[in-house]
């Protein structure tokens, strides 16, 4: 009977993430965009019935379906008019769809920050006054259950008739598989993309609503839940709503059953963290084992960030930097600490320019290994690093770098065989295993000690410590950029294909570039928690380095003085104003990327850049040759031929 009231206890758990899992990929199959900004919606709609039933005294129901029906649909139509449409006409690749969904997420943790703040509400509405039934044999299970079970298989039910059996279903398949083609079919792809945005945008909405009443709600907590379900979207190929149900009921249904298991010794502090974070590992598991399945699902499998064509800069370009760097020290001291963690921060950045902007290879889990030279200087100083004695601080801060870049080595393998999509994903997920099993985990993050290293104790002595590691570590990657190695690393962010026949070692270099970008972030995330004075999980969540990532790209992936820019507007906002603004303003201008290749700073140079005397005037046109126009003739009939083809299937 137990066994039998855990497992309905688990389909309460699978049916909430099978609800995501199947608005995740019904988004997807209606826009063609993975978009991580589904877990945000889902937040934000969850924070806006909050508000209206227990700020404005709003009634429940009515609330909610306003708030799917209306709202949620009405900001899709926006993403979709102002962000995605774009992109979609000039047929983006996943690179800048990848970047403008993730700074969909970014603005939305901000504003949900800016507005509610980060404290947690444990009384999120629920809409319906539910009670339990009673099965065969006394069983019981919960109608919340039953409900979102059926609001699931309901909802698989109308999109799979809507999209097998109805001519928009198969208009909405031609618009996201081959968006021209369907125009030339006389599809109109503008209309049909806004209805899949806004439907996708409603999904996410319901999932926040009735996510909410099970678990807290903060903005972190909701929007990082709703995006583990990610590994049951890719169990299910990110295709079949049925096997997507399945995979999210058994997990549930796992969990729970887990429950019963009893162990002794630390292994049950283990078994307790894996019952808890199935999701989690399935997420990682799924996305290790079958990395086919998000390549399928990726309409693309390289997913680069531009950098754009940067003008040449003057000699001296440089020289503001360590000025407007040193300013800080004849501050006082409270202003002093919250520039201590610019230099820190850029430091992380920088790693991001290194493994993404130089090598080509996206990685949203900078935060865990920053999070982990953090704790491994901790640990080292406080005596409790496997049996080792306390150790100087200086020394912690030298073998916290060095210690991470095996792990680097070892998270860096799997990059080998993935790009892309897949690549993004398994780093973040990294990032969330990292933060649940070992950030989490009181047995590894208890009785820590953390302080600024001797003889640096001082705030102003630190300050110039950390000066020296930034100065060290933008000597290093500009050595790495200038020589052959870097060299090597452009050719195979550009054609991994190219470079390997060029006689570079592809796989090795991939890994070599992980190990030492996971060194760099360890090296920023010791020095942001010995600037702190301790060892903060939360500076290292999962999400956190989702906004990192974002603001590197918006300042120029491929930029070391846009890192550390881009460091100094994060702490300088977040000093100087309300907790969010800071997130809003990266997550907009990630949003807006596509309107600014490179990023600010590439912008601002070319826009900065004297025009040479001769691109004034305009160019002379070229006569084109017999062969341009049996070319072009060619290509007139091959679309031609495709169209007909298009219209006829």
């Amino acid at each position: 009977m137990a066994t039998l009231d855990l497992a309905l206890a688990g389909l309460a758990v699978g049916a909430i993430a099978a609800l995501a899992a199947v608005g995740l990929i019904t988004s997807y199959r209606a826009t063609g965009v993975f978009n991580l900004g589904f877990g945000g919606l889902a937040m934000v709609t969850a924070y806006l019935l909050w508000q209206q039933v227990h700020v404005w005294g709003w009634p429940v129901v009515p609330s909610a379906l306003l708030d799917v029906l209306v709202v949620a649909p009405a900001f899709g139509l926006l993403l979709e008019r102002f962000v995605f449409r774009g992109l979609g006409r000039r047929g983006a690749g996943p690179a800048e769809t990848l970047a403008a969904s993730l700074g969909v997420l970014v603005l939305l943790l901000g504003i949900a920050i800016l507005v509610w703040g980060t404290a947690s509400r444990l009384d999120p509405p629920a809409l319906f006054d539910t009670g339990t039934i009673e099965l065969w044999g006394g069983a019981r299970v919960s109608e919340s259950a039953l409900i979102d079970l059926g609001v699931v298989v309901g909802i698989a039910l109308i999109v799979a008739a809507v999209t097998r059996f109805t001519r928009f279903g198969t208009q909405l398949r031609a618009v996201v598989d081959r968006r021209e083609l369907a125009e030339l079919s006389g599809v109109a792809a503008d209309r049909v993309s806004a209805v899949g945005w806004a439907f996708g945008s409603m999904l996410a909405g319901l999932t926040g609503i009735l996510l909410a009443p099970h678990l807290r709600l903060d903005p972190f907590g909701l929007t990082l839940l709703v995006l583990e379900t990610i590994g049951v979207a890719v169990a299910a190929r990110m295709a079949s709503l049925p096997v997507a149900i399945l995979v999210a009921l058994a997990i549930g249904v796992g969990q729970s059953e887990l429950t019963r298991v009893q162990v002794e010794g630390r292994a049950q502090d283990v078994l307790q963290a894996l019952q808890s974070n199935m999701f989690v590992v399935v997420l990682l598991l799924a996305l290790l084992l079958l990395p086919r399945m998000v390549e399928v699902g990726a309409r693309g499998s390289h997913t680069r960030i531009e950098a754009g064509p940067a003008p040449r800069l003057p000699v001296l370009w440089w020289v503001p930097y360590p000025i407007v760097l040193a300013a800080p020290l004849a501050l006082d001291t409270d202003h002093l600490r919250s520039a201590q963690q610019v230099p820190a921060l850029a430091i992380v950045f920088v790693s991001l320019v290194i493994v993404t902007g130089y090598a080509g290879q996206v990685s949203l889990g900078q935060a865990g290994y920053a999070g982990l030279g953090a704790l491994i200087a901790a640990s080292l100083m406080s005596g409790k690093f496997f049996g080792l004695p306390e150790v100087p601080g200086l020394v912690a801060l030298l073998l916290g770098t060095l210690l991470v870049v095996p792990i680097g080595l070892l998270t860096g393998w799997p990059a080998i065989r993935r790009r892309g999509l897949a690549l993004a994903l398994t780093t973040f997920a990294v990032a969330v295993v990292v933060s649940r099993f070992v950030f989490a985990q009181p047995v590894f993050t208890s009785g820590l000690r953390l302080d600024h290293p001797w003889p640096f104790t001082g705030e102003r002595s630190f300050y110039i410590l950390e000066l020296v590691c930034l100065g060290g570590t933008l000597l290093v990657v500009r050595r790495l950029r200038t020589g052959r190695l870097g060299r090597m690393l452009v050719a195979t962010r550009d054609s991994e294909g190219g470079a390997a026949a060029s006689g570079i070692d592809v796989p090795g270099l991939k890994v070599f570039v992980f190990a030492v970008s996971a060194g760099v972030a360890a090296l920023g995330g010791a020095l942001l928690g010995m600037g702190g004075r301790a060892f903060d999980a939360q500076s290292f969540d999962p999400l956190m380095g989702l906004i990192w990532f974002a603001a590197v790209v918006v300042f120029g992936v491929d930029s070391a003085a846009g890192a550390v820019l881009a460091a100094a507007l994060i702490v300088g906002l977040d000093s100087s104003t309300r907790a969010g603004v800071s997130t809003i303003v990266i997550g907009a201008g990630a949003v807006l990327l596509s309107r600014m290749p490179g990023g600010v700073l590439a912008t601002a140079r070319r826009a900065l850049a004297p025009v040479p005397a001769g691109d004034s005037a305009p160019a002379r046109p070229v006569r084109p040759t017999a062969t341009g126009r049996a070319l072009r003739r060619s290509v007139r009939a091959r679309t031609a031929a495709d169209a007909r083809t298009g219209a006829g299937s």
